[in-house]
């Protein structure tokens, strides 16, 4: 069996925490593959090592003084080390650095350099080989990622190495200049490990417990996530739910290789285990809920406009004119309503408002502002009675007026509008009937 374990900066940020890494990976054989991201905050008044790279290399590139804040990243860096004991000196690594800041080689240069370093330390800890990602995950001349260049490369890398630690977060161009990922970080290149030796797991270790069923800055201490689909997730993520990003997905799903979240710190917790599919019946009926404040809806009525050809077409055209995605578009036989981000429609408003009536001459057009939509997702409503109901019932309890409810074709989730003022109501109250009164 292989794993592939990426570890987030918190659960790397001190000498205390790498030894609680080590346990979890020594603990288990088939952790042979390790993904590090540079040391993140040690409390919450502390700096990220990432953030401090960044500062040391903008003084350096633009000739200001920058020793102070090199010196503070070498003194994190030593302080791990002296914490584990081991016999590693980086003095010839942080010259070279400070040689390419104050020649201004690129900030993604910069930014590499947290992950670059932890590796190293983290292969010396461990007595596993070190692989610098810049050997092994290539970018064009684009700064885009060449994935099957890269899965063969780092496959044939890593066909006769037992174990390895692979820096996260970097890759390089073919002229060896380093690029940096722009979303995703370390996950997604614990990803492409996962996906280059078709491992059997990808363990994503973090400071939580896995996926949680709502944000738990409304819901205090709501319950985790036991098993989520790829296709739950991305319903989830869409609306604002904070978990992987897609490009740390998509390798990982296309092979089939579940991932699973777990707790660095609480490594006893099963966390979150996301698959293509499962035969598991869910714990609930829902699996989560997120969303997101901020948008308008602009509603059209036309009598007739069920007969006329090409309706919807020509009143999409005219947001599309302007650069804007619509979010939802709830119809009737004679209305149309589209929701949209307040913020990218507001300087365009009257503009799209006269193209709408020039393209589909409306009866009558109105527009409502401050909007949220809430997702309520979750493989077991399909199977389960009168789930809109339930929902509606909550809401009306909790004196929440509903502005659309609009559910998918796969039964798997149920968008509903309420006013901004209303969000955090509306998922408490859904939450309450679908996991509190479940348990």
């Amino acid at each position: 069996m292989k794993k592939v374990v990426k570890f987030g900066g918190s659960s790397l940020a001190s000498a205390r925490q790498f030894k609680k890494v080590g346990e979890i990976i020594w603990s288990d054989k088939s952790r042979r593959y390790v993904v590090p991201s540079a040391p993140g905050k040690r409390n919450d008044k502390d700096e990220k090592v990432t953030d401090l790279l960044y500062q040391c290399y903008d003084a350096a590139s633009q000739g200001r003084s920058y020793k102070k804040i090199l010196e503070k990243i070498k003194n994190r860096y030593n302080d791990i080390i002296d914490g584990l004991g081991l016999d590693l000196n980086l003095d010839h690594e942080f010259q070279r650095i400070e040689e390419n800041f104050v020649a201004a080689v690129g900030r993604d240069y910069a930014g590499s350099r947290g992950e670059y370093l932890n590796g190293l330390v983290m292969a010396c800890y461990l007595n596993y080989e070190f692989i610098d990602a810049a050997e092994v995950i290539f970018f064009d001349d684009n700064g885009n990622l060449e994935a099957e260049y890269t899965d063969h490369e780092l496959s044939e890398r890593l066909a006769n190495v037992e174990r390895a630690v692979i820096p996260g977060f970097y890759g390089a161009k073919h002229d060896g200049t380093i690029k940096t990922f722009s979303r995703g970080g370390s996950d997604v290149t614990g990803s492409i490990v996962a996906k280059a030796i078709h491992a059997d797991m990808y363990e994503n270790w973090t400071d939580v417990s896995g996926m949680l069923v709502t944000d738990p800055r409304i819901v205090e201490n709501p319950e985790v996530i036991e098993t989520v689909t790829y296709k739950e997730l991305r319903e989830l993520a869409y609306m604002g739910a904070s978990v992987l990003h897609e490009d740390a997905i998509f390798p990982v799903r296309k092979e089939g290789i579940p991932i699973n979240i777990r707790n660095t710190n609480r490594p006893e917790d099963k966390g979150t285990l996301i698959v293509e599919s499962t035969c598991r019946k869910p714990r609930h009926t829902i699996t989560g809920i997120a969303g997101k404040k901020g948008f308008c809806s602009i509603n059209i009525e036309k009598a007739m406009m069920n007969s006329e050809v090409g309706f919807g077409r020509r009143v999409l055209s005219v947001f599309e004119q302007y650069g804007i995605n619509f979010e939802h578009m709830p119809s009737g036989i004679d209305t149309m309503t589209i929701y949209v981000h307040q913020s990218e429609f507001e300087d365009y408003e009257q503009s799209v408002i006269a193209g709408i009536h020039r393209a589909v001459e409306p009866d009558t057009l109105e527009m409502e502002s401050d909007l949220a939509l809430l997702a309520v997702v979750g493989r077991g409503m399909r199977s389960a009675r009168g789930t809109a109901g339930r929902i509606f019932s909550a809401l009306a309890h909790a004196r929440v007026n509903v502005k659309m409810i609009d559910q998918g074709s796969s039964e798997w989730n149920i968008i509903i509008g309420v006013k901004n003022d209303d969000f955090e109501t509306a998922i408490k109250a859904i939450y309450d009937i679908f996991v509190t009164a479940e348990l």
